[in-house]
């Protein structure tokens, strides 16, 4: 009888240790994000996420995402990047810019950890757009088209989400496909 409780007990146990590692690993930019490395740690390995990687170490915010959070970064690709105007990223990679270029990537950071299923959930609460308030103090808004998760900033840009939910041991990154823009 002894036997049967240790064991029941010991399965109870393993199946909650599990648990922490029940969030699955998500590719992106050809390389495994783990939930259990911190947003900068997983970052660094995304081949679609060089540019975001060299403007969050240009902003000095390096520290700030492997601190404990929660964080939700909607993390733009290399695509959205090339998609603003021609010479844009290298004017804010300046040390002149670094507060332009801080304000600008906190934009798409939001305190907490907001899952797609949140934010659809917020979406339906709101009839079908969810304001959400940024770091850097900004307003993006969640809206969806079909079974799509949109992001919308104050600058009238709208930019897809195009992987969500890539849980990290300090939040939750969704992959983007536009820059998000404050109002001048």
């Amino acid at each position: 009888m002894k036997t049967r409780k240790f064991l029941a007990v010991a399965i109870l146990a393993l199946g909650f240790g599990f648990t922490a590692f029940a969030q699955k690993t998500v590719m992106v930019g050809g390389a495994a994000m783990y939930p259990n490395k911190n947003i900068i740690e997983n970052a660094v390995n995304s081949k679609d996420h060089t540019t975001l990687v060299a403007a969050v170490k240009a902003a000095g915010l390096v520290e700030t995402l492997e601190g404990k959070g929660p964080f939700t970064v909607f993390a733009p690709t290399n695509a959205a990047f090339d998609k603003l105007p021609k010479g844009t990223v290298e004017t804010l990679l300046k040390p002149e810019n670094k507060k332009q270029l801080q304000t600008i990537l906190t934009y798409h950071v939001v305190a907490g950890k907001w899952n797609a299923s949140d934010i659809a959930k917020a979406i339906k609460d709101g009839k079908g757009k969810a304001t959400i308030k940024t770091v850097s103090g900004g307003t993006l808004t969640a809206w969806m088209k079909g079974k799509d998760l949109y992001i919308s900033d104050e600058s009238g840009n709208k930019a897809k989400v195009t992987i969500a939910d890539v849980n990290q041991s300090n939040g939750v990154i969704h992959v983007i496909d536009t820059v998000l823009l404050p109002k001048k």
